[in-house]
C-alpha cells in the first residue's frame, strides 16, 4: 500500500497501525536512525528549543498542560505533545493551544514514512506518530517543547529528545505487561529521562529509591515536593513556597498537585517567567477528560480518565466533596457510573477503593453501566462482571454490547438532577464523548 500527502489522516493512521509487528515496541535502536535522518534530534536542530519532559504513572497530562499554558502566557511559542487522545488524533500535537491541522500532520507522516523506508526499518504506530510530531515542531520553530512520555521513560521514543528539565510526577504499578510489577524497576525506567546535570522535579512526596539513585548518578539538580518546595491551599487561592520564593496564585481548573509540579518545573527552568505569567497560565490551563464536568443532552456528566488504583484514589478525593455538595442541592439525585477498563489494569484494586469510599462516605452508586472497550486490549465484559461482583457489594449492573449503546441508554434512565460519572480509560471516555457529541473517534 502506497500513500501520499494527499491521502487522509485516517488513511495514514490505519496504514501505520499495520506496518509493524506490535503497537508498542520498547527500545530506541530502530527509531534513532530515522530520527537522525529527519533531523529532529536536539543536536541537529538549527533552533534549539527549551524542552520539558514529563514521566510518571499519573498526572502527566495535567502537568504538561500546566507547563505549556504558563510558557505560552510568557509569550513563548509552545509545542505540546501528549497521548493518548480522546476524540481526535490531532489532540496529541498542539501548538500554542491549537490542535495540529490534519494536512500538516499528514505531510509530516509522509516524510517519516519515506525516512523509515530509506533506513530499511519498521517502526511502531507510536514511534511513527511521535517522530511526525517532532518534525512538525521543528518546522514550526517552536521555542518550547513540552513532552509527555507515553510509556515508561528510558526506552520510550519521546526520550530521544534531551530535556532541559525533567519531571517525574509519581510512580505506581501500571502497564505491568510492559514495565513489570517491581516498583524499583519501574522507577528506574521512568528515571531514564534524567540527563547529566539538569534540573529534575520530583512531584511525589515519596518515590522509589531507584529514582533518587538515578538523579544522584546523573548529578541532577533534584527538587522534591514536601522537601524543596510545597504548597498551601487557601479558600480563594493557593501559595507556592520554596526556599527562594513564595507565590500567591489563582486556583487552577486542573489538579492542584499537578499544577504545583508544573509551576515548580517552570521555576527551575532558565526561562523568563513572571508571577503574572504564572497566574494567567494557571487560569488558562485545561485538559479534556480530567474531572471534566459537562452538560450533554440535559444530563450532568463527569468524565475522568482515571485508569488505575492511583488515579482512582485521586479521582475519589475530588469526587466525594463534589457529590456531597451536589446532593445538598439536589437531595433526590442519583449517581450512575459508566465504566470499562483495559486488560492490563488491576481492576479489582480499583473496585476495592470505590467500595471502601462508598462505605466510609455514606453514599451509594444507584446503577453501573458497562460494556467492553472497542480495543484489542480491552477487558472482556464477562471478566468485568466477575470482578464487579467479587469486589463490590451487590452492584446494580446493566451491560451493553458497546459503550455507544450505553451512552444512549444511560440518558433514558436518568434525570437532569442525576450525575453520570464516566471513567476507567482514555478509551472509555473517548468512546463515550464521541457517541454523545457525534465526532469521529
Amino acid at each position: 500500500m502506497t500513500l501520499t500527502n494527499q491521502d487522509s489522516l485516517s488513511s495514514w493512521l490505519e496504514y501505520i497501525a499495520g506496518i509493524h509487528v506490535s503497537a508498542i515496541d520498547m527500545g530506541l535502536e530502530r527509531v534513532l536512525p530515522v530520527a537522525k535522518r529527519l533531523g529532529v534530534l536536539k543536536e541537529d536542530l538549527t533552533k534549539k528549543p527549551y524542552v520539558f519532559t514529563v514521566a510518571g504513572t499519573n498526572g502527566k497530562g495535567s502537568t504538561t498542560a500546566t507547563i505549556s499554558a504558563i510558557c505560552q502566557a510568557a509569550g513563548l511559542k509552545v509545542a505540546l505533545y501528549q497521548s493518548p487522545h480522546l476524540v481526535s488524533f490531532t489532540e496529541r500535537i498542539v501548538i500554542d493551544g491549537q490542535n495540529i491541522d490534519e494536512p500538516l500532520l499528514v505531510n509530516a507522516l509522509a516524510q517519516v514514512e519515506q525516512a523509515r523506508i530509506d533506513c530499511g526499518l519498521t517502526l511502531s504506530f507510536f514511534e511513527m506518530t511521535t517522530l511526525a510530531a517532532f518534525l512538525v515542531f521543528k518546522g514550526q520553530s517552536c521555542d518550547v517543547w513540552v513532552l509527555e512520555i507515553g510509556l515508561g521513560g528510558r526506552l520510550d521514543v519521546v526520550n530521544i529528545i534531551d530535556p532541559d528539565v525533567a519531571v517525574i510526577t509519581n510512580i505506581g504499578i501500571d502497564h505491568v505487561d510492559w514495565l513489570g510489577d517491581d516498583i524499583e524497576k519501574i522507577g528506574f525506567e521512568k528515571a531514564g529521562i534524567i540527563r547529566e546535570g539538569i534540573p529534575v522535579v520530583l512531584g511525589a512526596r515519596q518515590l522509589p529509591q531507584s529514582v533518587y539513585e538515578a538523579a544522584r548518578d546523573k548529578n541532577a539538580k533534584a527538587s522534591q515536593i514536601g522537601v524543596d518546595y510545597d504548597f498551601h491551599d487557601d479558600a480563594e487561592c493557593w501559595y507556592y513556597s520554596s526556599q527562594g520564593i513564595t507565590l500567591k496564585l489563582p486556583k487552577p481548573k486542573l489538579s492542584l498537585l499537578n499544577a504545583v509540579n508544573g509551576v515548580s518545573a517552570c521555576l527551575t527552568s532558565s526561562l523568563q517567567i513572571t508571577q503574572e505569567d504564572f497566574a494567567w497560565g494557571l487560569r488558562d490551563a485545561s485538559l479534556a477528560g480530567r474531572f471534566d464536568h459537562r452538560q450533554i443532552a440535559n444530563r450532568q456528566w463527569l468524565f475522568d480518565v482515571a485508569h488505575n488504583a492511583h488515579g482512582m484514589a485521586f479521582l475519589l478525593e475530588q469526587f466525594v466533596p463534589y457529590w456531597h455538595a451536589h446532593q445538598a442541592i439536589y437531595p433526590d439525585a442519583k449517581l450512575h457510573v459508566v465504566f470499562s477498563m483495559l486488560g492490563d489494569k488491576d481492576i479489582g484494586a480499583v473496585f476495592d477503593l470505590i467500595q471502601n469510599t462508598l462505605n466510609d462516605d455514606l453514599f451509594t452508586i444507584a446503577h453501573w453501566h458497562t460494556a467492553a472497550i472497542d480495543n484489542p486490549r480491552a477487558t472482556d465484559l464477562s471478566d468485568i462482571l466477575t470482578l464487579m461482583n467479587q469486589h463490590l457489594e451487590q452492584p446494580n449492573i446493566t451491560t451493553y454490547d458497546s459503550l455507544n449503546t450505553a451512552s444512549q441508554a444511560v440518558i433514558t434512565c436518568t434525570t437532569a438532577q442525576d450525575v453520570i460519572l464516566v471513567f476507567g480509560s482514555f478509551h472509555t471516555v473517548g468512546e463515550m464523548l464521541t457517541s454523545l457529541l457525534g465526532k469521529p473517534y
